[in-house]
């Protein structure tokens, strides 16, 4: 007969066991309210910590080490292995003296606080002997990559020209130079110097044509140029010659590769965001988002809606294991599904490292599932990511692959815990939808800001009301996606609706971007890192602290009240304690503070200058006796002409003009008044690539300058004439960059105005700009009179970069100027960037003199400081600060 009433049941008999007590009081009730909680089972994840930091390590500074380590762990777990077997402790039985006389004697039974030592002894060596074991397996795993990697490496130390034959791996991007593209390799074979060799790598090739498709096999020659260390390919190349297709792609990449160009050709008609947002979200393809709404996705932490990884993964597997459910299919049917629909998603997306992460999360989960063992987050995560760095170490190095693992884990370890802190507030199904936009992004922080110095202060808030829209636009992007090669016609309406839901996503982020202080600036580096995830520890402490309960709500309703009568209380008898001396000193302190506002705080207020529109164009950075100027190509995203002399305020400029992001930045040339800002400008900004002055001169300042952009990891490129391509929403095309015979010889013709005397001024990189409102801009850089004439007679003879918006004087309005160019160029407005008080004369009158007679509006930075140009309607407007 069953029990009506169940001894361990929620309100069952406590007379059931003895000794046992009452569940009586505010304690019981809490407890009986609260819904039971699992233990994360966590036993795997020492061994993925320690597998990541062997990856990383050997990928890295201990490169060589590979076999040493690998043989020293494997070692090493075997002799930890046997220690642990043989410290086992044997089953214990009572001896026979014990039974002889009755009582325990010196062979006492061990007591359960022995056994639970002697447990807790074993379970510590097998984590030893598990993560010496995944050490061994990391480490073998580089060493094959690099014996393979060897030839491919030797060939990219010494510079050489070759010939690569592989397989491509990636979709294309823009080339960071000129109108191509770039993508990636895994190299299979090298030929060079007569000598053909099997070897393994990734090659980042750019090329003039069109990429091959996506796992094609293809031919490209070139010299190989080294990279930094990092998670992506070991050398560049920049195609020689045409790119020869040896193999297509499988029948199956070919299939997918129909279904991602169908998707855009049926969201072409579509709205701009749903143009680049329906791809994005539905196969990873962002190569049509407006920039606009890419940039404010970045700062308010959207990007993961168009990175494809474990969200995206979540939702498919859930849509999937639904439609299973309400067709009763059977456990095996249902693990098989799955598994083949995760298959084809990984190939429709592409297996970027983030994407391998979930795929393999979910193999992990769905072997548990088929094996009819419960499946959990974290240990599938462990398991997954020490397979993925075993089979690729350099994945330890991949921002990808590490947020992907960080995202995951933050969701495993504290969305659950913080749900149930929030529950008491706002109800079960509306705390565990709110804690994951929580606790992804407190687990991601330190790790993005390894990337971009910044807190994103809207994460939270804009994640909260966007994420409940990425569930549609997953699910029916993908039914576009499915339907679009095969049905046009049903696909475009589908594809509509996922723009409804993108659509709400682009207006989310760009609602919360255009917030004030949207983005915190943060030190970078180490140090800010610790100080975030310190201070991410702090506040996740004090908030999951205390067990939640029902009574948290009516205790704060009740404490509230009485903390604030207690301070009521305490103000009125310190006031009626003191009575007017306390007043007095009250008034007297506020009178100190606001002559101390008056004397300290305005002046540097005033000094600070007015604020920057916030629809600027072009702004001329006051630096002083240099130059600086920054072209906007989006929200937060500039190109930069040189960086003005020694010192902050370069970088200072461009925190005010909100430029967290350089698209492009260019050194006209290497003189210290134009590069020796660097340092300001690439600390807390991220470049993406740098274009310089062909001649190294003078040659200390080029080698310091290459040198700093090398160690930011900024590829670096001489500018030649010709040079061209698009940063941001902006075009740039190269005038001039002579580092030849007529840089040295146009200064012979003297034009003075302070040159050195040594060619660099007319070896000056001059540049056309377009700005996506509309603005051509010519900067000159220090261009003396004869190369300026030279220049003219070349625009004159194309007709191009005539009658432009703005124009950066050459040479800070040096008397050194070609009234040929000025005629040419007949700008509307002429920036000189010049340092007050300079004492080489600059702007000369003649200087002004000459621009102000082709009808130009002069703006000088030692009178306006920093000057930044807005268009508004047709006028150009100024404003200074």
């Amino acid at each position: 007969m069953t029990p009506l009433v169940r001894s361990d049941a929620p309100g069952g008999s406590v007379d059931a066991v003895p000794g046992s007590v009452p569940a009586t009081g505010p304690a019981a009730r809490r407890t009986l309210a609260s819904p039971p909680t699992r233990r994360v089972d966590l036993r795997l994840a020492p061994a993925a910590l320690v597998s990541w930091a062997a990856a990383w390590a050997l990928t890295g500074p201990m490169l060589g080490w590979a076999r040493t380590v690998a043989v020293g762990a494997a070692l090493a777990a075997v002799v930890a292995g046997v220690a642990v077997v043989a410290a086992r402790p044997a089953r214990w039985a009572p001896s026979d003296r014990w039974r002889s006389q009755g009582t325990r004697g010196s062979e006492a039974a061990p007591t359960g606080a022995d056994r639970r030592r002697q447990g807790g002894a074993r379970s510590a060596g097998l984590h030893v002997v598990v993560a010496l074991a995944c050490l061994a397996a990391v480490s073998l795993g580089a060493h094959a990559q690099v014996a393979r990697q060897a030839p491919l490496r030797s060939l990219v130390g010494q510079g050489a020209h070759a010939e690569l034959v592989g397989r491509v791996v990636s979709e294309p991007r823009p080339a960071v130079f000129g109108d191509g593209e770039r993508w990636q390799v895994a190299v299979r074979q090298v030929t060079a110097r007569g000598i053909v060799s099997s070897t393994a790598g990734l090659v980042e090739v750019t090329a003039d044509r069109a990429a091959p498709r996506y796992g094609a096999s293809v031919a490209v020659s070139g010299v190989l140029r080294p990279v930094d260390a990092g998670d992506g390919p070991l050398a560049r190349l920049t195609a020689a010659g045409p790119v020869a297709e040896r193999a297509p792609p499988t029948a199956l990449l070919r299939a997918t590769h129909t279904m991602r160009s169908a998707l855009l050709d049926v969201t072409d008609p579509l709205s701009a965001q749903a143009r680049g947002l329906v791809p994005g979200v539905a196969v990873g393809d962002t190569s049509r988002v407006p920039d606009v709404v890419d940039e404010a996705m970045r700062v308010t932490s959207l990007t993961h809606v168009t990175a494809v990884s474990g969200g995206h993964f979540a939702i498919v597997v859930a849509a999937l294991t639904a439609l299973c459910a309400l067709a009763r299919a059977p456990r095996a049917v249902r693990v098989g599904v799955v598994a083949v629909a995760a298959t084809a998603f990984v190939l429709l997306v592409r297996p970027e490292p983030s994407v391998l992460r979930a795929a393999w999360t979910c193999a992990a989960a769905l072997l548990a599932l088929a094996l009819g063992r419960p499946s959990s987050g974290a240990p599938a995560l462990a398991a997954a990511a020490t397979v993925l760095l075993v089979v690729d170490p350099w994945l330890a190095r991949s921002y990808g692959f590490v947020l992907s693992c960080a995202a995951t884990a933050g969701l495993v370890l504290l969305a659950g815990p913080l749900a149930r802190r929030l529950a008491p507030w706002t109800g079960r199904a509306r705390a565990v939808a709110r804690a994951g936009p929580w606790a992804a992004p407190a687990a991601c922080g330190p790790v993005l800001l390894l990337l971009d110095p910044h807190v994103p202060l809207m994460s939270v808030p804009a994640n909260l009301l966007a994420t409940p829209a990425l569930v549609p636009a997953t699910v029916l992007g993908l039914v576009a996606t499915s339907a679009a090669p095969w049905a046009p016609g049903v696909a475009l309406p589908v594809a509509w609706l996922a723009g409804l839901s993108t659509g709400w996503i682009a207006g989310v982020a760009q609602t919360f971007a255009a917030v004030p202080g949207a983005r915190l600036p943060w030190p970078a580096g180490p140090l800010g890192v610790a100080a975030l995830t310190l201070l991410t520890v702090a506040v996740l402490a004090l908030v999951l602290r205390r067990p939640p309960g029902e009574g948290w709500r009516r205790e704060w309703r009740e404490a509230a009240p009485r903390a604030v009568r207690r301070v009521r209380r305490r103000v009125r008898r310190a006031a009626v304690r003191h009575g007017r001396a306390r007043t007095a000193t009250v008034a007297g302190l506020a009178g100190a503070a606001l002559l101390a506002a008056l004397v300290v705080a305005v002046p540097r207020l005033a000094g600070a200058g007015h604020a920057v529109p916030d629809d600027w164009q072009v702004a001329a950075c006051d630096v002083g006796q240099g130059d600086s100027l920054a072209v906007r190509t989006g929200p937060t995203s500039a190109v930069v002409v040189d960086v003005g002399p020694d010192g902050e305020a370069a970088g200072r400029c461009l925190d005010r003009l909100g430029v967290s992001t350089v698209d492009l930045l260019v050194l006209s040339h290497f003189h210290a008044d134009h590069v020796g800002g660097l340092a300001a400008v690439l600390r807390g900004r991220a470049v993406t690539a740098a274009l310089v002055s062909p001649l190294d001169a003078p040659e200390g300042q080029a080698s310091a300058v290459r040198s700093s952009l090398g160690a930011a990891g900024v590829p670096v490129r001489a500018a030649a004439v010709g040079d061209g391509g698009t940063a941001g929403s902006a075009t740039w095309r190269v005038l001039a960059a002579s580092g030849g015979p007529r840089a040295e010889g146009s200064h012979a013709a003297g034009s003075g105005g302070g040159d050195e005397g040594d060619g660099v001024n007319d070896a000056s990189v001059a540049l056309e700009l377009r700005t996506a409102g509309g603005l051509d801009v010519v900067v000159l850089g220090d261009l003396e009179e004869g190369a300026q004439d030279s220049l003219a007679a070349d625009l004159a003879a194309t007709g191009s970069a005539a009658d432009v918006d703005v124009v950066k004087m050459a040479h800070h309005g040096s008397r050194s100027q070609s009234a040929a160019l000025a005629g040419h160029l007949s700008p509307r407005v002429t920036l000189v960037s010049v340092g007050a008080d300079n004492t080489y004369g600059h702007p000369t009158d003649d200087a002004l003199a000459l621009y102000a007679s082709v009808g130009s509006a002069l703006v000088r930075t030692d009178e306006c400081g920093t000057a930044a140009l807005v268009v508004r309607g047709q006028e150009i407007g100024l404003a200074c600060g």
